[in-house]
């Protein structure tokens, strides 16, 4: 188990790096919005590939960022039913839900993105609008998330099997939303207080 446990902790990293780095692509994307919007009111000029520009910007952050948000533990869930459960119960649920939903739809996306992108950069495909951006990056950008969603959730198995065996602490403790308000609101009258 350790040398799964270093292959997680090679992951994890690879992915936080990567998840850091693209969060400047949402400041990228609102500078090309602004400048975009201020040049076309100011100028009455235009561009279609500035506008792909924002959606490659804002994509790349969105897909690039998915393996990050999953390794801490971010995604989406229904707090009120999974809260209900012992911390146990809620590995279970966890482990179950990466092993038979998350990792089957992720190699099936990736196996049906391979031949998409590869033809998309075979063609050199172009933006149907005028003025547009070439394609092929985009999409290549989808592939490139789902495999490093891929690689975290293959992390988040190995994790959560070793965190069921007591072989580490749990990385991430489950926090309703409602200790989470709690514990916020704590933290403010503390600040408050100083």
């Amino acid at each position: 188990m350790g040398g799964l446990l270093t292959l997680s902790a090679v992951i994890d990293r690879v992915n936080e790096i990567i998840g850091k780095a693209v969060s400047w692509l949402i400041l990228v994307a609102v500078l090309v919005s602004a400048t975009n919007a201020v040049i076309r009111k100011t100028m009455n000029v235009s561009s279609n590939s500035w506008l792909e520009l924002q959606w490659y910007l804002f994509g790349a952050a969105f897909l690039l960022a998915a393996a990050y948000t999953l390794k801490q533990n971010e995604h989406i869930r229904i707090d009120i039913v999974y809260g209900a459960f012992s911390r146990r119960v809620q590995h279970w649920i966890d482990l179950f839900g990466h092993v038979f939903f998350l990792m089957p739809f992720l190699v099936l996306m990736i196996y049906l993105f391979i031949p998409y992108v590869s033809m998309s950069i075979r063609s050199g495909e172009m933006s149907n609008n005028s003025g547009g951006l070439v394609i092929w990056p985009a999409k290549a950008l989808l592939l490139a998330g789902f495999t490093l969603l891929f690689f975290q959730g293959i992390s988040e198995i190995i994790k959560k099997i070793a965190v069921m065996r007591g072989l580490m602490d749990d990385p991430t403790p489950f926090i309703s939303a409602h200790e989470a308000a709690e514990k916020e609101g704590a933290a403010l009258v503390e600040e408050i207080r100083k």
